[in-house]
Order: C-alpha cells, then sequence, then structure tokens
C-alpha cells in the first residue's frame, strides 16, 4: 500500500469515526455560522449537515441563549482556551428530545460540552468546535437522588397523619421565632389546641374514628392559617400553631374562627357524623421571658383553664388569675 493509499485511508477512518461517534460535533466559524455536523447531531436535529451549512447558528436554533453562549465563546476567540459547560448550571445547549428507555422521565436531553478553537497554519482562531455529551442519564439519576433527599427531609419533619409539622419540626420553629423576636423586640403569639373529649371518641368510634376526627381538625387548622404562619401536630390530640407578628388580642381573633369552624363541621367517618370542639390557650412573647419553654408553658396554662371551664372557649394567658 502506498504513502498516498494509506492517507486515504486513514482519512476515511477519520470521517467515518467522526460520522459515528457518540458525542455531537459541531464546527462554526467566527460568525457563529455552521461548517460541520456530524452524524450525532443530524440524528437528533433532524437536518444533514447539507441543511445546517453557513446557517446562523442562532437562527436555526432559537432556544440557545445567544448572549450566554457568546460570553462563553469569545474568550476561547481571544484567549485560545477551552470553555466547559455542565448540566447543572444550564441544562443543554442544543435542546434535543430525550429518547433513552433508561431515562425516559427527561423531556429533553441533559448535555454537557466543551468549547475549543481550531486555528490554521499562522496560529488564528479561525473555528470553534463544539462537542456535544449527553448526559441524561447521569442528571436524571443525581435529580432522581436529589428529590428523593429532599422528600426524605421533608417526611423526617411532617406528622403523617395530619402532613403538619411534627413535634419536634414545628418546636425548632418556635425556637427560631423566639430568637427573632427577642432580636428584633417583635411580638408574636402562641396557640396550643385540644380536641374536647377525644378519648371518648376513641371509646366510642374507634381509633379509625379518632384518626379521622384529627385529620379532620388539622384541615381546618391549615384553612385558616396564614402563609406566615407554622403550624403542628404536638401530642396525640394536641396542636400548636405559631402566629408570627401577632399580638394575642388579632390571635384571638384567629382562634375563634379556628373554634367556631370546628363546632360547626362534623366529622364524617362512615355513615357516622361526630360533632368535636376544641379547647384553645393563647400566649403573647412578651420581653421577660428567658427561653421559649415559658413561652409554650404560658400557653398550656391558658389551654387547661379552657378544658377546667368547661371546655369549647379560648383563653388568654395575660388575663388569668394568678
Amino acid at each position: 500500500m502506498t504513502d498516498a493509499q494509506v492517507e486515504v485511508s486513514e482519512i476515511h477512518w477519520l470521517m467515518d469515526m467522526f460520522q459515528t461517534v457518540d458525542v455531537g460535533l459541531v464546527v462554526l466559524n467566527c460568525d457563529y455560522r455552521i461548517q460541520v455536523w456530524n452524524g450525532f447531531m443530524e440524528s437528533h436535529s433532524g437536518l444533514s449537515p447539507r441543511q445546517v451549512r453557513d446557517r446562523y447558528l442562532f437562527d436555526l436554533f432559537p432556544e440557545i441563549d445567544e448572549d450566554w453562549l457568546r460570553r462563553k465563546c469569545d474568550p476561547v476567540v481571544l484567549l485560545k482556551n477551552r470553555a466547559f459547560t455542565i448540566w447543572e448550571q444550564r441544562p443543554y445547549i442544543f435542546k434535543f428530545r430525550n429518547y433513552r428507555p433508561i431515562t425516559g422521565a427527561a423531556d429533553f436531553m441533559y448535555q454537557n460540552s466543551t468549547i475549543f478553537p481550531l486555528s490554521n497554519t499562522r496560529g488564528d482562531v479561525t473555528h470553534l468546535c463544539l462537542i456535544i455529551y449527553d448526559v441524561t442519564d447521569v442528571a436524571v439519576s443525581r435529580l432522581e437522588l436529589e428529590s428523593m433527599n429532599h422528600r426524605l427531609h421533608q417526611l423526617s419533619k411532617t406528622d403523617f397523619l395530619t402532613q403538619l409539622h411534627n413535634r419536634g419540626s414545628w418546636e425548632n420553629a418556635l425556637v427560631q421565632e423566639y430568637k427573632r423576636i427577642k432580636r428584633h423586640a417583635h411580638v408574636s403569639s402562641l396557640l396550643m389546641i385540644d380536641i374536647d373529649h377525644f378519648k371518648r371518641v376513641n371509646d366510642d368510634y374507634g381509633h379509625a374514628a379518632g384518626d379521622e376526627v384529627i385529620r379532620e381538625i388539622a384541615r381546618l387548622v391549615k384553612r385558616n392559617l396564614r402563609e406566615t404562619d407554622i403550624a403542628g401536630r404536638y401530642g396525640g390530640e394536641e396542636f400548636a400553631v405559631l402566629l408570627v407578628d401577632t399580638p394575642e388580642v388579632q390571635a384571638v381573633y384567629f382562634a375563634e374562627r379556628l373554634r367556631k369552624s370546628v363546632e360547626k363541621t362534623p366529622v364524617q367517618h362512615h355513615d357516622l357524623q361526630i360533632q368535636c370542639t376544641v379547647s384553645i390557650g393563647i400566649a403573647e412573647s412578651n420581653p421577660a421571658m428567658e427561653e421559649h419553654r415559658q413561652w409554650l408553658e404560658l400557653a398550656d396554662k391558658a389551654l387547661y383553664s379552657s378544658k377546667a371551664n368547661g371546655r369549647n372557649q379560648v383563653t388568654l394567658a395575660s388575663e388569668m388569675k394568678e
């Protein structure tokens, strides 16, 4: 085989690899007009090399953020250095559909890319080469793991029955709010809520009915909350609500609205209608408190005063007799 034949053969191999390699290869001139377009790009775009030749990249693919890509590419030309993009910063350059069965949940192909300069014999940069890597499998796996971890984190803070904060999560929020109002001299109110005669509900109708009562009252609590308020299931049939930046005078309106909602909303369990009421205690924060537990104790005392005085009522800690 002659040297010329070897050279032709090597060029054939290179062209074959260029067309069949499982990455995208795109060559642009310095005006961002497409000069080279390999088989990977044709397969995923549906456009042949002939169709894209000399076309302005951003006209052909308007989904590409032109300002962003130019900011990535201009230093490559000026400094003759490579640049890289990763899917975590920007999911893709070319918005290609994802056809992989394993990562079928992804609507599009996640991409990493390398951008490097192509120079002429004088060392002047005349073209840019973009290598596009399909990293959809890695991206989807990472996103699913992050989603799962986020879900587990949420579950660790959530009461399963009511979907309110569990006691630990809610009390942590109370500690943070206590620190905030101590720093900034704000006023917030704390409500402790207890379902009246709950043991009787369990004894008369069963624990499944008791669970339904707890769920329904949690729903009514959530329905009355503002976006900034924080509600939690504090114990078996006890709830706690933190009304942020709310003095006790306004907290009474929330408490009475909730109390009346519970009173007039029978809980439906199979063919039963279970009538329930709640007792509520309210404590407003004050500068004399040395720790958040004192705040809890005041609200608890107000709650037990409501229960001792006949239930289905609201008591303010500030109005209790020593």
